[in-house]
């Protein structure tokens, strides 16, 4: 049974876990989305989103905070500047997860993980025009432009003319 067993090890060392967590969550920080494979997303989705929550307090402790754990002051600066100002009304949830496929190596499931507020295709105030959907028996419809534009060119003749 699997009691107590809730850490994803990667199948890595303590250290090297915490070395790799810490320079994914910087990566993600500075270039808002990254390629990987599910399992190491899924684990720095738990790693990344409480560090995102301390950045919205602004303070010294929270900055060395967040420090110790990504290491990396350019992305502890992106953080805080950046990141921080953007989710600062969201009540968590920073991070999305969007499957691609598998790598072709080693059949790995990929994904990509990303920032939520930093993707275009996905703001709230965006919204995709639905095309008209029409049954196939309506095949008449799709000639009638046809039959509009040949009026439209006697009647250019008839003017020159």
């Amino acid at each position: 049974m699997r009691h107590n067993k809730k850490v994803n090890h990667l199948g890595r060392q303590a250290g090297h876990r915490k070395a790799l967590m810490s320079n994914m969550a910087s990566s993600l920080i500075l270039h808002k989305r990254i390629e990987t494979t599910v399992a190491k997303a899924k684990s720095l989705r738990k790693f990344v989103e409480p560090l995102i929550t301390k950045s919205k307090e602004d303070t010294t402790h929270s900055r060395r905070v967040v420090f110790s754990y990504l290491k990396d002051k350019n992305a502890v600066s992106e953080l805080f500047r950046e990141v921080a100002p953007r989710v600062g009304d969201r009540p968590g949830g920073y991070t999305r997860i969007l499957h691609t496929g598998f790598r072709p190596g080693d059949a790995s499931e990929m994904c990509i993980i990303e920032l939520v507020d930093f993707n275009e295709t996905y703001k709230a105030g965006a919204t995709v025009e639905a095309k008209a959907r029409t049954r196939r028996s309506r095949g008449a419809k799709k000639t009638a432009p046809a039959a509009e534009a040949a009026p439209a060119a006697e009647s250019t003749e008839t003017k020159a003319e």
